[in-house]
């Protein structure tokens, strides 16, 4: 457990105290409600950091989100450095995690064929007059966790960097992933460049244990898929 001094400012603290730092370093998870509510404030007063009064504020309901959640704007600015701008940012934020509960789950899709990935992802290429890589990152029951664009080229060709490409798949935590990128040109068969780079992400993939399912290539006429044709794969 941190202690935090009164009269030094966050800006003074190891960086891996530093709430917005150790969010970014460690995951939002670490955090303490006083550290969450502390980056929502943005900041104290000249006598308090935003983490302690963030505590303040918590302390006052014994910790507890769900009755914090029932303060109105007035008991809010009653604390001082909470003013109105303040005080309605935390309700809002309370009121969007209301309504988070409150909503359900959407409906995750899962992908088993090319077919698939094609009437998923051909409505991003459709007039394009040059190439884009997407990736699909996808869950240990194939379900899609994120379609991302990660570059853009010329008529020719993209530039696919792996150590992006991966890094983008590690943190939705993937555990494997579908490459996806167009031919404006029309042609469905892949080129040289094409299969070597297929080949050098299995093989990173498989270092990692991050498995590389498929490469479509989404035409107007249509698709090639490395699975189905048994190429590479």
């Amino acid at each position: 457990m941190y202690m935090y001094t009164t009269n030094v400012s966050i800006k003074q603290w190891a960086e891996d105290d530093r709430p917005r730092e150790k969010m970014e370093n460690k995951g939002k998870e670490v955090l303490s409600n006083a550290e969450l509510l502390a980056i929502i404030l943005g900041s104290g007063t000249r006598n308090k950091s935003a983490v302690e009064l963030a505590q303040e504020i918590l302390k006052s309901v014994d910790n507890n989100l769900f009755q914090l959640g029932k303060y109105d704007l007035n008991s809010l600015t009653q604390f001082g450095g909470i003013g109105k701008a303040k005080g309605i940012t935390i309700q809002a934020v309370l009121e969007l995690g209301r309504r988070r509960v409150q909503s359900k789950q959407p409906a995750q899709l899962k992908i088993n064929q090319a077919k698939e990935v094609y009437q998923l992802t051909k409505q991003h290429y459709e007039n394009l007059d040059h190439e884009e890589f997407r990736v699909l990152g996808m869950s240990i029951s194939n379900n899609l966790i994120r379609n991302e664009l990660v570059s853009k080229g010329g008529m020719s060709g993209v530039i696919a960097d792996g150590r992006i490409i991966f890094r983008k798949l590690l943190s939705m935590k993937a555990t494997s992933c579908i490459l996806i990128h167009n031919h404006p040109s029309g042609k469905l068969s892949p080129s040289q460049s094409d299969i070597d780079l297929t080949r050098r992400f299995k093989k990173f993939g498989e270092l990692i244990d991050l498995q590389v399912l498929d490469h479509v290539i989404v035409t107007d006429r249509g698709y090639y898929s490395f699975t189905e044709e048994n190429m590479v794969f």
